[in-house]
């Protein structure tokens, strides 16, 4: 029993059911926009901004109420980490997917799970280096050059960098490397250490 109940002490303290119903709220949300007609433009924006989204609620997770004594104290909590924010991961994935069924979700899959699991990185890697309280700011920050990178579609000079995956297909390989990356070294920074946090800190709080 200890296992579970373990478990279900760290998703309170860390508002794991919050972070599910923010996400369900951006699935909902896109779905919503999928109904109606977008230019080609907006198809590719729209599923973006509810990504981010998703992906900003993610890394919310990170933040710790205990801050250091937490860190030195918990054997598990490596585990807990990383188990934790894959799981929030793919259910984010799961959900925007779901909520493209039947509607015309530009770039499918895919690139919802690139979107996701790049931005996701930003901010854990944000929330290693900020504090859980701002690991918000990568992600947005992220947002409004992706957003820009899309206007030079139809804008040029085209910005082509692979960093700025949303612009380039989603069977882009270099834009896939990136995302993976960045997911793979902000879910590592989160699991070693967590987030920046202080006890006492009333971003964690």
């Amino acid at each position: 029993m200890t296992g579970p109940r373990l478990l279900r002490l760290y998703a309170a303290g860390r508002r794991v059911p919050l972070a599910l119903l923010s996400t369900a709220v951006c699935a909902t949300g896109l779905r919503i926009a999928l109904l109606r007609h977008w230019d080609a433009y907006g198809a590719l924006q729209l599923p973006l901004i509810f990504e981010a989204a998703a992906a900003v609620s993610v890394t919310a997770t990170a933040a710790s109420p205990f801050g250091e004594p937490e860190r030195v104290a918990g054997r598990l909590l490596p585990y807990l980490r990383a188990a934790v924010t894959v799981a929030l991961t793919a259910a984010a994935v799961g959900l925007l997917t779901a909520a493209g069924t039947g509607g015309h979700l530009s770039g499918g899959t895919l690139d919802v799970l690139r979107n996701v699991a790049g931005i996701t990185g930003i901010g854990l890697l944000c929330a290693a280096v900020l504090g859980g309280g701002l690991s918000w700011t990568g992600p947005t920050g992220y947002l409004v050059a992706a957003v820009y990178a899309l206007y030079t579609q139809w804008h040029p000079p085209v910005l082509a960098t692979p960093w700025l995956w949303p612009a380039r297909p989603p069977h882009d390989l270099g834009g896939a490397l990136c995302a993976g990356l960045l997911f793979g070294c902000g879910l590592a920074a989160v699991t070693v250490r967590g987030a920046r946090d202080r006890i006492g800190d009333p971003a964690a709080a």
